[in-house]
């Protein structure tokens, strides 16, 4: 008696055209299924729901913002070593909160993983050419994403007060996840370049949250933690000078 080889029955069910999808015959398989559905669309909100909940009532602009010693500004790329103009919106904001006295030091975080990419020294000249004091802005060089700006802009840089600048569809997060790093933050979200943009980054936030919830729940050690650093607080010692 001729065996079949393994697995040849099975292949043959699977060709193209013969397995089916379909929506369940019986009740009982529907029910399972809307609930299905209803529980994946639960925990794809939830983190969104959280951060809002969090957040949105701390959300200024720089007319209402309280007065706070620090602006912590998060880092968004560089074009051609200069900031984009999501990140140069946000340095714009920063320096208007410093000379509307709303805050005293500016402290720019970005990313200098690399020696030909340094997201913080390009964000302070941007800020001195606006007019801000190049003693009044300290550098965090390994803030890679927000959670770890927002770390060592607290267990670093000592920050335990801050008014946070970046684009109105990020701001909630980094309200969020720098209130559970433990500061009492407040947030000014910047317009977005244009709409498009904003949509991109809206939609994108849907699923950051879900990192930011993970980031909240776990509080994982930044990417670089390193000793204390008392740039902040020579900064704010100036106010002497």
């Amino acid at each position: 008696m001729r065996m079949r080889r393994p697995g040849r029955w099975l292949l043959g069910r699977l060709r193209p055209g013969r397995l089916r999808w379909g929506w369940p015959r019986t009740r009982r398989g529907q029910r399972r299924a809307v609930q299905g559905v209803m529980l994946a669309c639960v925990a794809g909100l939830a983190p969104a729901t959280w951060m809002y909940t969090v957040a949105d009532a701390r959300v200024r602009t720089v007319a209402d913002a309280p007065a706070q010693q620090v602006a912590v500004v998060f880092g968004a790329g560089l074009w051609q070593g200069r900031p984009s103009p999501y990140l140069a919106n946000r340095l714009r904001t920063a320096a208007e909160l410093y000379r509307d006295g709303k805050v005293k030091v500016v402290l720019v975080t970005g990313d200098n993983s690399r020696e030909e990419y340094d997201e913080p020294e390009a964000m302070r000249t941007f800020l001195r050419e606006r007019g801000v004091p190049d003693r009044r802005i300290v550098s965090d060089y390994a803030g890679f994403d927000t959670w770890d700006s927002c770390v060592r802009a607290k267990k670093i840089f000592g920050v335990d007060r801050a008014v946070l600048v970046t684009q109105g569809f990020h701001v909630r997060r980094a309200i969020a996840l720098c209130r559970t790093a433990g500061i009492d933050a407040y947030g000014v979200g910047v317009d977005a370049v244009h709409d498009a943009t904003w949509y991109y980054g809206g939609t994108r936030e849907v699923f950051a949250a879900g990192k930011a919830a993970l980031d909240a729940l776990f509080k994982p050690d930044p990417h670089f933690l390193g000793p204390r650093e008392s740039g902040v607080d020579r900064a704010l010692a100036a106010d002497g000078e």
